[in-house]
């Protein structure tokens, strides 16, 4: 056994000795559960005359012996790895979590060289993270955020209310400006929101709920309202789906008018298209109230904006961007020196 704790292959018989072997690199997410590798995989490692880990705590290890495969805990150079695989030995490498960087940059100087054969190296990726699975990795940075730093473990649902709205109102402008870079971005901090939200929320004393309560609350209501996907009904237009979502949904909330659940909060023309929605929607006459003044008739802009399948508020803020480029075509041979409200 040399200094790192590397036992090298015993002498090999002369008919073989000269044989390279093979170097199997097995990579694992820790996005999967652990034990839950692909039938290669474990083949792999059944077949492997030896099976290497540098990282004694790594999480594979318990489930690897106790499936009767045999882990040294060792952290082989690369040309001990390569002397290990001589008369056709397979090595498996289970990598840890950064990917053995200086293992396979020692094994690529060694191919480089041209002094030695060196062995078949194979990557082989004992576990796939699934669609969604970087979700994790963001509850985890959540988690962490909130017990170690100062201004993140202070705050509270009534202090972050504002950011939901300004990162909402910035994922909005990105998508009117067609900036794929800006989108993804802003999801990402539209997405902050909801985590952050969902882990503040397990610290309640008397009505916690976690991100997978938030997260399963939606896939259901996702499903119910869906039966044209997930059960027997169907729709072949989109106005038969939204027809099924919202006598599902009228179902599920059992509301007394159809102006419940319309946030008040929100911009006035918003506020307006939506009522005037509702209205069509339920196939109620209403007339438009009658009054002096520029907010009745915005009132009736938007209603009829809704009436035309358009939104009002998307209309109006395409029509400001106009409003604002023309604005900097007429001051950009004098800008100004400072402007003041």
């Amino acid at each position: 056994m040399n200094a790192t704790g590397f036992e090298p292959a015993p002498d090999q018989d002369p008919d073989t000795a000269s044989a390279p072997g093979r170097i199997v690199l097995l990579t694992t997410s820790h996005r999967v559960a652990p034990g839950l590798l692909s039938w290669p995989a474990w083949q792999a490692l059944r077949n492997a005359d030896r099976v290497l880990c540098a990282d004694g705590a790594h999480p594979q290890l318990p489930y690897l012996r106790e499936a009767g495969t045999a882990v040294d805990e060792t952290s082989p150079t690369a040309e001990e790895l390569v002397g290990a695989c001589a008369g056709g030995h397979t090595v498996v490498v289970v990598a840890t979590g950064e990917g053995e960087p200086a293992l396979t940059d020692g094994l690529a100087r060694l191919a480089g060289s041209g002094r030695i054969q060196m062995p078949e190296l194979e990557l082989l990726p004992a576990s796939y993270d699934l669609p969604g699975a970087r979700l994790l990795d963001l509850v985890q940075v959540m988690d962490r955020i909130r017990a170690e730093c100062p201004w993140s473990s202070q705050q509270t649902h009534e202090g972050l209310a504002k950011y939901g709205i300004e990162e909402a109102y910035e994922l909005v402008e990105a998508i009117e400006e067609g900036d794929r870079d800006e989108l993804r971005e802003e999801l990402g901090d539209v997405l902050l929101q909801v985590v952050f939200h969902s882990r503040i929320a397990e610290e309640d004393p008397d009505a916690p709920f976690s991100v997978d309560d938030v997260a399963g609350g939606i896939v259901a209501k996702l499903i119910h309202r869906h039966p044209h996907v997930f059960g027997d009904e169907t729709a072949g237009t989109p106005e038969e789906v939204k027809a099924h979502w919202l006598r599902t949904k009228a179902i599920e909330k059992q509301r007394s008018s159809v102006t419940e659940g319309i946030p008040l909060g929100q911009p006035g023309l918003a506020l307006a298209a939506k009522l005037a929605s509702r209205v069509r929607t339920a196939g109620l006459e209403v007339p438009l109230p009658r009054g002096e003044g520029i907010g009745y008739e915005l009132l009736a802009l938007a209603a009829r904006a809704e009436a035309e399948g358009v939104d009002p508020e998307t209309a109006l803020r395409a029509a400001a961007r106009a409003y604002r480029d023309a604005i900097r075509e007429v001051e950009a041979p004098h800008p100004p020196d400072n402007v003041k409200e």
